[in-house]
């Protein structure tokens, strides 16, 4: 079935109704036809089964047959990610939504140089909004992630913001792999983590005194493997592979 977004606040009753960017998508993309089941994704993790009543120009209507929720995630993932260039961070954002990142925090480091002007800055935040609202429907992803207004990196710290586990990916000779900061952290606790924040840096990787004040926090360093990856391979490399270790019970046990 074809999978469309409306918010919840759109979503009530027994009747639904895609307009603007879903519904041209809709008429003009995937051409639903009257009769047709599709999936309606509210982001909240509500699955919507409707069929197709109607398709007029500009709109289509849908009648609900079934509603389906779906818990949260077991464990919920905040992707601290240092901003890249702008296509490179519109793919991060499509990547871990698709590996099920929960909220994620670009940050202004000192090595990146994005624009802040605040017009464009509201045209950027609505456009990596729809970008993950397209990898949700793609990838059937019920929850769709927080996406924030970027930060100062010394601002996001200073929240002191509490996480189960802390990591950040760091080119150090004592970084391990994120395997190891999963096991022992079940080795201290005796369950997984619930609530993680994973710090990946810019182009260059973090500036020494800001590597400094993530590690300061908390934070593990983790390694990525001995090769220098850009930022977006980095996040869905770490994204994966802590995903992995997170829904693979037997897997991440044997870890060592």
């Amino acid at each position: 079935m074809h999978r469309f977004y409306l918010p919840p606040d759109q979503c009530a009753g027994s009747e639904l109704t895609l307009t603007g960017p879903e519904a041209h998508h809709a008429l003009h993309a995937v051409r639903v036809k009257p009769g047709e089941r599709v999936t309606v994704l509210d982001g909240c993790g509500t699955c919507i089964t409707c069929e197709v009543k109607q398709c007029e120009r500009n709109s289509v209507k849908l009648a609900v047959l079934t509603i389906d929720s779906i818990e949260p995630p077991q464990y919920q993932i905040t992707l601290v990610q240092a901003v890249p260039k702008t296509k490179a961070f519109e793919c991060i954002i499509q990547k871990a939504t698709e590996l099920g990142a929960w909220r994620i925090v670009p940050i202004i480091t000192a090595r990146t140089t994005p624009e802040l002007d605040p017009e464009k800055l509201t045209h950027k935040l609505a456009k990596w909004q729809r970008i993950a609202i397209e990898a949700v429907k793609q990838s059937a992803n019920p929850w769709l992630p927080k996406i924030e207004s970027p930060v100062q990196l010394k601002d996001f710290v200073a929240r002191d913001e509490k996480f189960d586990l802390k990591v950040v990916a760091a080119l150090l000779p004592n970084a391990i792999h994120p395997r190891k900061s999963i096991a022992q952290f079940i080795k201290q606790h005796g369950s997984v983590p619930t609530n993680l924040c994973v710090w990946i840096g810019p182009e260059g990787d973090f500036a020494p005194d800001e590597l400094d004040a993530i590690i300061a926090t908390g934070a593990l360093p983790i390694t990525l493997g001995p090769r220098v990856l850009r930022a977006e391979t980095a996040a869905i490399c770490c994204l994966a592979i802590l995903h992995n270790e997170l829904t693979a019970p037997d897997h991440r046990h044997n870890a060592a």
